[in-house]
């Protein structure tokens, strides 16, 4: 479902909710912005095989989703500083239950090929 599809107020409300999130990056960055705010260096530093390019355009979205504070220090050089907003960390609060199930799944799946 591309994003704009996933605007449309008659689309499932999990699927609407999927589409902020989707990509390989998003629940990354959300995770690494629940700690605190971060610079772009920062992010891309914790995050190994994430590109300049593609961290720029998944935090863009992610602030126009409202999901992001951008925050510009008027300093030479010119500091950036990503936040989550206080939507963006009801997102991560509702995605935690989704986060435990998947460490349980995991931990099935790693029980399940130890007794193999």
């Amino acid at each position: 479902m591309t994003r704009r599809q996933a605007q449309n107020p008659n689309v499932c409300g999990v699927t609407a909710a999927i589409a902020v999130i989707d990509g390989k990056w998003k629940t990354s960055l959300l995770w690494l912005l629940e700690s605190g705010p971060h610079r772009p260096g920062e992010l891309r530093r914790k995050l190994p095989g994430l590109t300049e390019k593609v961290l720029t355009q998944a935090l863009r979205e992610m602030e126009t989703d409202g999901l992001v504070h951008r925050e510009v220090h008027d300093v030479l050089p010119l500091k950036t500083v990503y936040s989550l907003t206080d939507f963006g960390r009801e997102l991560s609060e509702a995605l935690a239950p989704l986060s435990d199930w998947g460490h349980r799944r995991l931990e099935r799946l790693t029980a399940t090929s130890s007794a193999s």
